[in-house]
C-alpha cells in the first residue's frame, strides 16, 4: 500500500505535529526538528522577497568597486540602449538599476554584485569550499584545499573556478576520433552554472545572514548548496521549461549585465538556460544527471562521479541534448512531441542514439507503450 501525502501550500508552512506543536524537516532518511532560525526561513517564504532592495546600513557609494561599476555601465549601454542604457548620467543609471538608492547608498543587490568587499557588512555571504580527504592522506587530515572565498559575486565566481581547477581530479576521456585526453572529473561549465545560481539565488533575509554557500567535493560526488529553497518553481520543472523565477529579482537583473574580471564572461544569462547546460554537459561527459534537493530553507545540487576511471564522450547534437534533458521521468514519443515540439521521426532518431550510447533506457514491448528515461 502506498499513501501519497500532497505537499501543503507554502503559505501554510511550517507544518506542525498536532500532538506536540513541533515542526520537522525531512532530510534523507530522517526527520529533524526545525530550529527557530529555520522556522523563520519558512515564515519569510510566505511573501514575495524584496530583501535585495534594502539599503546597506553603514555603506556608501565608495564601497562599490569602480572597475566592476564601469564594466556594468558599459554592458548596460551596449545591451539595453533604449531602456536602462538611455540615461546619460551614470549615477542616474545606477539608481534606476537599483544598485544605489537616493543619496548614493548601495542596496544589498548593488553591494553583493558590485561591491569592493561585501563581507565587511555581510561576513557570511561567502563560499565555503573544501574537498574530502583521500584514503592515502596522513592521519588527522580532515579536508583538502579548504578555502573561504570572499568578494563581490563576479570575483567569487572567478575564485571558485580557480579552486575547482586546482582541486578536481583528472579523468581519462576517449574522444570520438579515438584521441585520449585528460579532463576534470566534473565539467567546469556545469560547476560554474551551479555556483552562479547559488550566489544569485541564495536567501538574503535576516534569518540566513549567518549561512554561507557551501561547495563540498566528496570522494563520490560534488555538492553545491545555498541557504533558501526554490522560489516560484519546483525541482521537477528545473531544466524542462523556459521558466525564469528569481528569489532576488533585483540582484538577478543587475548580475545579467555584470562581467567577471578574469574572463569577461557574464555572471548569469537570466534565460533559464543554466540547468539545461548542466544537464547537457554531464551527458556529454558520460556522467549521471544532476540531483536537486529543495528543502525549502536550503537548495542542494549533487553531481555524482562516474564509476570507472575512463569514460567515452557521447557526441550529442543539440536535438539529442534537448531530448536527453527532457527525459527526467518516463516519457513516450508522444509526450516528447508535446514538450519539445519535434516530429516523431526526429525524436525516434535521437532516441536511438541516446539508447545506443547508454544514456537512456527504453522500456515497453508488445501490447505495452514504449517509454524512455535517462539512466
Amino acid at each position: 500500500m502506498i499513501a501519497r501525502v500532497h505537499e501543503c501550500d507554502p503559505s501554510a508552512k511550517p507544518c506542525r505535529a498536532a500532538t506536540s506543536g513541533k515542526a520537522y524537516l525531512r532530510s534523507y532518511d530522517g526527520d529533524f526538528e526545525l530550529s527557530q532560525v529555520e522556522e523563520q526561513g519558512f515564515l519569510a517564504a510566505r511573501t514575495s522577497p524584496h530583501f535585495d532592495r534594502r539599503p546597506v546600513e553603514g555603506a556608501a557609494r565608495e564601497d562599490l568597486d569602480e572597475e566592476l561599476v564601469f564594466s556594468f555601465i558599459r554592458a548596460v549601454k551596449d545591451r539595453d540602449p533604449g531602456g536602462l542604457g538611455r540615461f546619460r548620467s551614470d549615477e542616474e543609471l545606477l539608481r534606476r538599476a537599483g544598485v544605489i538608492l537616493d543619496g548614493g547608498q548601495p542596496s544589498v543587490a548593488g553591494l553583493l554584485a558590485l561591491g569592493v568587499y561585501p563581507q565587511q557588512f555581510f561576513p557570511r555571504y561567502v563560499i565555503q569550499a573544501a574537498a574530502e580527504s583521500r584514503p592515502g592522506d596522513p592521519a588527522g587530515v580532515r579536508a583538502r584545499n579548504q578555502m573561504t572565498i570572499t568578494g563581490p559575486i563576479p570575483r567569487m565566481l572567478d575564485e571558485a573556478m580557480a579552486w575547482a581547477r586546482r582541486t578536481f581530479d583528472s579523468v581519462i576521456v576517449t574522444e570520438a576520433g579515438g584521441m585520449v585526453v585528460d579532463e576534470p572529473e566534473y565539467p567546469l561549465v556545469a560547476f560554474r552554472e551551479l555556483v552562479a545560481n547559488a550566489l544569485v539565488h541564495r536567501d538574503l533575509d535576516n534569518w540566513s545572514e549567518g549561512l554561507s554557500v557551501e561547495v563540498r567535493l566528496r570522494r563520490d560526488r560534488l555538492v553545491v548548496s545555498n541557504p533558501g529553497g526554490l522560489y516560484g518553481i519546483t525541482t521537477d520543472r528545473l531544466g524542462r521549461e523556459g521558466v525564469t523565477s528569481a528569489r532576488n529579482a533585483r540582484l538577478v537583473a543587475i548580475c545579467q549585465h555584470v562581467r567577471t574580471p578574469d574572463t569577461g564572461a557574464r555572471v548569469i544569462e537570466a534565460l533559464a538556460s543554466g540547468i539545461p547546460i548542466v544537464g547537457s554537459s554531464l551527458a556529454e561527459a558520460g556522467l549521471p544527471p544532476a540531483k536537486f534537493i529543495d528543502a525549502a530553507i536550503r537548495f542542494t545540487a549533487i553531481l555524482n562521479r562516474s564509476d570507472g576511471p575512463q569514460r567515452s564522450r557521447a557526441s550529442l547534437t543539440s536535438t539529442q541534448r534537448r531530448v536527453y534533458d527532457a527525459l527526467e521521468r518516463d516519457s513516450t514519443v508522444r509526450d516528447l512531441e508535446d514538450v519539445l515540439g519535434l516530429t516523431g521521426a526526429t525524436l525516434r532518431k535521437a532516441l536511438r542514439v541516446l539508447v545506443n550510447s547508454n544514456l537512456v533506457t527504453q522500456q515497453g514491448g508488445r501490447g505495452r507503450p514504449t517509454t524512455y528515461r535517462r539512466l
